[in-house]
């Protein structure tokens, strides 16, 4: 499996250097192309999906999952008019000047691809192309993996729009591979090979993120990791009822995604008939609510469970400090929201909570790299350490490198 992994990230490295130097230009007609060809190959696309869809659903798989998994003319749709959209996102400088220094030398910040990057996930087919299309704008070659319940899906999608896409623009298609064998081995051996694939996105079930970002840095591979998600929607005394239901149901649209409402915090000092208004609010579109006393930890991730996505923690809480505190200690550090007409309240919350994303009478469900960053992610970080944090897209695939030059010549 080491080999198999080995040669697709070998055939990425010849082809990273030529679409390292590649124009703008080539670079934004490669995407247009992608966008072209998911229209022109969507029925081949779809009827790879529906297979995956009809061997998952044989396999007993849960309905979030399988919403995590389905394609249709819709998204595929939404998935080309986010590429085009892309290719007319302007690039950041190369260059950057710091400093002209007192000793007539100037300091320069260039940023410099990374050359490979890897990234694995699961179940999510869409994935294919948004990581395919960061990688091609960040001009970095990759090494695509994913399991068995998705691979004849993103088989379709590398070969029918993927690759076709980079040879019409002139670029090499062997600078995105897809690994074709599912096993889990794969995944162990995208994190062990550091001078081959010396970043790795990973993306999927909290447990599996773990070991394979603890694989990933025992190695030497940097990993940028999305384990866990779940909203908090904290509601506030001072929240204007109306708006609280909203939010809430518009973080509620789909259970299987990272940046749904996972747990909802209710103030003491919201009144009876408000907190009433929003566990029936919940109820009418079909969720089971887990109310006090719990007999899981809050931050339960319901999407992760089988059989009980449709699921929401409500707990109540002092104020806005309490309900930081909650969401800093209990959650994943995902994304967290406050509902309220009071600014004292909400700048006591937006400084509170630690998170990855934090808002202000706005869903939760924004913490996502098209609607929150207007192009597609790679995945959301949620670590605690400098890097890359939250959605994770092409202007942050970079290597930062320090250029020292005459301050009176010109750079580039």
């Amino acid at each position: 499996m080491r080999d198999i992994v080995a040669e697709c990230a070998r055939s990425a490295q010849r082809a990273a250097p030529t679409l390292a130097s590649t124009d703008d230009e080539t670079i934004d007609a490669a995407l247009e192309a992608m966008a072209r060809h998911l229209t022109v190959s969507a029925a081949d696309v779809l009827a790879a999906n529906a297979a995956d869809i009809a061997a998952a659903e044989q396999s007993g798989m849960s309905r979030a999952l399988i919403d995590r998994l389905r394609l249709d003319e819709a998204r595929l749709t939404e998935m080309a008019t986010q590429l085009a959209l892309l290719a007319q996102v302007p690039f950041p400088p190369r260059d950057r000047v710091l400093e002209d220094r007192p000793d007539g030398l100037r300091l320069i910040e260039r940023r410099r691809p990374v050359g490979v990057v890897g990234a694995t996930f699961e179940a999510r087919p869409n994935v294919v192309v948004d990581v395919a299309s960061q990688l091609v704008k960040s001009r970095n070659a990759g090494v695509l993996r994913t399991g068995s319940a998705a691979l004849r899906s993103a088989l379709a999608l590398r070969e029918q729009v993927i690759a076709p896409a980079l040879g019409e623009a002139g670029l090499d298609p062997a600078a995105v591979q897809l690994v074709d064998d599912p096993r889990r081995d794969s995944a162990l051996a995208l994190v062990q090979q550091p001078a081959l694939i010396p970043l790795v996105i990973v993306r999927g079930s909290g447990e599996t993120t773990r070991i394979l970002a603890a694989e990933g840095a025992r190695h030497g591979v940097r990993v940028l990791a999305h384990a866990d998600g779940g909203g908090v929607l904290y509601v506030d005394a001072a929240a204007d009822p109306a708006l609280a239901v909203e939010l809430l149901v518009a973080g509620l649209d789909r259970l299987g995604v990272c940046n749904r409402v996972n747990l909802l915090l209710v103030a003491e000092g919201v009144p009876d008939r408000v907190h009433e208004a929003l566990l029936t609010a919940a109820r009418q579109r079909g969720i089971a609510l887990s109310l006090p006393p719990h007999d899981h930890p809050l931050g339960h991730e319901w999407a992760l469970d089988t059989g009980r996505e449709a699921t929401l923690t409500v707990s109540r809480v002092t104020g806005p400090g309490h309900a930081a505190h909650v969401a800093n200690q209990e959650t994943s550090g995902l994304a967290a929201t406050i509902v309220t007409s009071d600014e004292a309240a909400a700048r006591e919350f937006l400084d509170g909570y630690a998170g990855t994303g934090v808002f202000w009478n706005a869903s939760t469900r924004l913490l996502d790299g098209f609607k929150l960053r207007r192009v597609p992610e790679t995945g959301i970080n949620v670590d605690r350490v400098p890097g890359p944090r939250g959605p994770v897209t092409f202007a942050d695939l970079y290597l930062r490198q320090f250029v020292v030059i005459p301050a009176h010549r010109p750079c580039g």
